[in-house]
């Protein structure tokens, strides 16, 4: 089983309302978000970040999935000799 140590913790970020002092502390995630800002005691918030997301590999831009499509083509003509099916 995984244990978490002081290594594995995430960090982070809170506000506090009054001086607009940024600061970050390491917790659990299950731990209590800090309150109080330590610079001068006012009320403090966690602040939450947008993540970004990274897509690798083939098939994530406009052009890689119409590589050899066939949408928007108009059908060809049969060939003589064929027959339908």
């Amino acid at each position: 089983m995984f244990k978490f140590g002081v290594k594995n913790m995430p960090i982070y970020e809170y506000e506090c309302g009054d001086c607009h002092n940024h600061f970050e502390r390491k917790q659990r995630f299950d731990d209590e978000p800090i309150g109080m800002c330590p610079k001068c005691q006012g009320k403090a918030r966690r602040v939450i970040n947008s993540v970004p997301i990274i897509f690798k590999g083939s098939g994530f831009y406009v052009t890689d999935h119409r590589k050899g499509s066939d949408v928007g083509k108009e059908p060809s003509p049969e060939k003589p000799g064929q027959e339908e099916k």
